[in-house]
């Protein structure tokens, strides 16, 4: 029998290993070894088994006992014990002795089987004369494991998070500058972006494709998030590399269509709106595949016009059936605003959604369509003060000034 003396001796250095183990950083694996090897070696335990909490319970031990005890349903049939327990038989925890619950704040983080244990001769087995250092000795180990599994998650977290602010970055400069933008008398172009998170699935962009001819679209990826803005940035590169002056924008959405079917498999689409813009004639050409509508008004009538779709989105389909191409004739001076409904679906004091209501009001004059963009963007509090953004915010405008050519 260990007397006081070489008992307290035990649990000190017993302590003293485990926590210059832990100050190591001992890989986990070796950091249970030692745990059970030190619990077998000094209090003959036969057979030990660990579950722990971390996000979900998990068998992290088990040294001796069957294979069945590691699929225990721990929420069902451990969580009511809460002292040390003798009657793990009666549970139904074949070969199991003692059951001990590990606590931290009052919430349980680990449960303890205990079997085989000797007992010395006549006397009480040295494990149940040590229950109590045997709990503290656990939740010791337990919570340095579990600090350890926090600890690479808050660097897989902090990682994580550098990649996708590098992503974001990546992404917004796949949207056009507006310094870049047309800006003459004859086109201005201005365009906001607001991705909810911090990469997005919307998209806008525009292209001079001749002295005379502009292109310009927006874009919207069903879903958020990084599988959305890894498609948008496909796309986008794909857009760029078939857009030309004279390429029939039906072609262009067939074009557009079989690869983002590749690309997404069928698990994601993408609404569209593509227009091309002759400052010579007046024409705007244009497809709606399944996005909302842009509006336009007509700063000398007063007439708002919503180009309307006109297909099903990109990707929808293996083949889009039916594109239709439509032509304004842009005769008075006219502004444009394209959008996605990020915007459209933004929540008014009514509780509907916004639709196009707004857009319509602030740009109801003949003032630069880009001021009047930027009031209705402090008006609905974007990006930061609308409690009812939930999706990315993006907006492409055009003024048209066409007086300016007729003379």
């Amino acid at each position: 029998m260990m007397d006081r003396l070489k008992i307290n001796k035990f649990k000190l250095d017993a302590l003293l290993d485990i926590t210059l183990s832990i100050n190591a950083n001992l890989p986990v694996d070796e950091l249970l070894a030692k745990y059970e090897s030190i619990l077998r070696d000094n209090l003959s335990i036969g057979k030990i088994l660990i579950y722990k909490r971390s996000n979900t319970w998990e068998c992290i031990l088990n040294g001796g006992f069957s294979k069945k005890l590691e699929s225990v349903d721990v929420e069902k049939n451990l969580l009511k014990i809460t002292e040390i327990s003798f009657d793990a038989d009666k549970m139904g925890f074949e070969g199991v002795d003692i059951i001990v619950p590990v606590f931290n704040n009052n919430v349980p983080i680990a449960y303890v089987f205990i079997g085989d244990i000797e007992e010395e001769g006549e006397g009480m087995s040295p494990v149940l004369k040590h229950l109590n250092f045997i709990q503290t000795f656990s939740s010791i180990i337990i919570v340095a494991i579990e600090n350890m599994r926090l600890f690479k998650e808050s660097l897989r977290q902090e990682a994580l998070k550098k990649e996708l602010e590098l992503a974001a970055r990546m992404q917004k400069m796949l949207i056009p500058d507006n310094n870049s933008m047309p800006k003459n008398p004859l086109l201005i172009v201005h365009g906001f972006y607001f991705p909810h998170y911090e990469v997005g699935g919307d998209y806008y962009d525009c292209l001079r494709l001749s002295d005379t001819k502009t292109g310009f679209c927006i874009a919207d990826v069903s879903g958020k998030g990084i599988s959305a803005a890894i498609l948008m940035s496909n796309f986008q590169a794909s857009f760029r590399a078939l857009f030309t002056h004279d390429i029939a924008l039906e072609t262009l959405i067939n074009k557009l269509n079989s690869i983002v079917v590749t690309n997404a498999a069928g698990e994601k689409f993408i609404t569209f709106f593509v227009a091309r813009y002759d400052t010579a004639t007046g024409i705007l050409e244009y497809v709606n595949a399944a996005h909302n509508p842009p509006v336009v008004y007509n700063t000398v009538t007063g007439e708002v016009l919503h180009l309307h779709a006109s297909c099903v989105g990109i990707g929808m389909l293996d083949e889009i059936p039916n594109i239709k191409k439509s032509e304004l004739n842009i005769s008075n001076t006219s502004k444009i605003v394209c959008y996605t409904d990020g915007l459209s679906e933004l929540k008014g004091d009514d509780g509907k959604d916004i639709g196009t209501k707004v857009i319509i009001r602030h740009i109801s004059n003949t003032s630069p369509v880009e001021g009047n963009i930027r009031e209705m963007i402090k008006e609905l509090g974007l990006p930061d003060n609308n409690p009812y953004t939930f999706d990315d915010v993006s907006i492409i405008v055009a003024d048209l000034p066409r007086q300016l050519t007729q003379s």
